[in-house]
């Protein structure tokens, strides 16, 4: 039998294991960095299953390394499994982490026969937070010889072009008053708020392509009668890149800032989570992998018009991505119309569709691993890129 039968006979024979933790973590949906049942769920399964687990990695509670074998070859394989405030996993993080836990035990079939080390590690706070982030500046990925994940999604897609991201909070301070009584003694942190987000609408006109800002309030003020003394918001920032979303944090720093100097608040503005690069997916990774995808019955966006395309999203996989070979192909559900970050996709995501990407996704990464371990080439150019890195070299 084959590497990849074995890994495909793998992934079958534990089906049932495998849905069954996809399930049980969209059922109990955790934020960022409290996914602790969610954390513990994947680390006893795959104790269980006789891994090497380390719980709270790099000093995340909710972090884990999960290892099998003793390979000069690192396979790194990642999960995520932190869920949206409000509506779940609709983003499909169960998917990736049932589909991550299958193709580390799928590698474990073979990992003798191709001198590999399995490396499952999870991966908290993704959608806030960038537990990747974290990890990757507290060595968690360092030996590593590459890094692989799917992610659900509307569309079949090898090698997506997320966007860069950072975030930033601001807070204005002013001073309370009667509102109608006495406003001229108040100083008000809502007008504050309202320059800021007029000077940004009027800057969207004109940001460089792919460049995106939207936000929320987090504090208005706390009754009408009352000159609101503070207020709050979040600003997510986009851009294709990481110089180009520099530039446009500049700019948006100067419009918040236009807020404060209008109305004689003070402001403060800071990051909540540290920022997210572009992704840059492995071109050889990529083709084992869009082989793999392919030959199990997929159809995926073909080469020409993925290079056209940018997802319009982001992600924390990609400062993993700046770092060592990596990718995260956006593996198909049928989301019924319904897009990443919707009620509607969370639905799919615990359906027969999201049960599919599950099962398919776990033996497309596995046979990825599998042809990257079997390439003497590929193999060479990895163990020599964990040396490089371990020297100080930038990738």
């Amino acid at each position: 039998m084959s590497h990849r039968d074995r890994c495909r006979a793998a992934v079958e024979r534990r089906r049932s294991t495998l849905l069954a933790l996809s399930h049980s973590l969209h059922a109990e949906p955790e934020t960022a960095f409290d996914e602790h049942r969610s954390a513990a769920k994947i680390a006893d399964l795959l104790e269980g299953e006789g891994f090497a687990v380390e719980r709270g990695t790099g000093g995340l509670a909710t972090a884990l390394t999960a290892t099998w074998g003793d390979g000069e070859l690192v396979a790194g394989v990642l999960a995520e499994y932190d869920a949206l405030p409000g509506i779940g996993h609709a983003c499909g993080h169960n998917v990736i982490a049932a589909a991550s836990v299958g193709a580390a035990l799928a590698l474990r079939e073979v990992a003798a026969d191709l001198d590999l080390t399995v490396r499952l590690i999870g991966t908290p706070a993704e959608e806030s937070g960038g537990g990747k982030v974290l990890l990757l500046e507290r060595g968690a990925f360092d030996d590593l010889a590459f890094a692989l994940l799917i992610h659900p999604s509307p569309d079949e897609i090898c090698a997506p072009r997320t966007l860069a991201v950072t975030d930033l909070e601001v807070t204005y301070r002013g001073r309370a008053a009667h509102a109608s009584f006495a406003p001229h003694q108040g100083v008000n942190a809502a007008d504050a708020l309202t320059v800021a987000q007029v000077a940004i609408g009027l800057a969207r006109q004109h940001l460089e392509p792919h460049q995106m800002v939207h936000g929320i309030t987090t504090h208005g003020g706390d009754a009408p009668n009352i000159v609101p003394d503070r207020t709050g918001a979040v600003y997510y920032l986009r851009a294709r890149s990481a110089e180009s979303l520099c530039r446009l944090e500049h700019r948006v720093r100067d419009c918040l800032r236009a807020g404060a100097v209008a109305t004689g608040c003070t402001e403060e503005i800071r990051r909540a989570a540290p920022p997210y690069t572009e992704l840059v997916s492995d071109v050889r990774l990529t083709a084992a992998y869009r082989e793999a995808i392919t030959a199990l019955g997929r159809v995926p966006l073909d080469e020409e018009a993925e290079a056209r395309l940018v997802t319009p999203a982001s992600t924390d996989m990609g400062n993993v991505s700046q770092v060592l070979p990596a990718i995260q192909p956006s593996i198909a559900v049928d989301a019924r119309g319904a897009v990443n970050h919707q009620p509607g996709f969370a639905e799919v995501c615990a359906g027969p569709s999201g049960d599919a990407a599950v099962l398919d996704g776990a033996v497309a990464l596995a046979w990825t691993a599998v042809a990257a371990a079997s390439d003497p080439a590929h193999r060479v150019a990895l163990l020599d890129g964990v040396r490089a890195r371990r020297c100080g070299a930038v990738r």
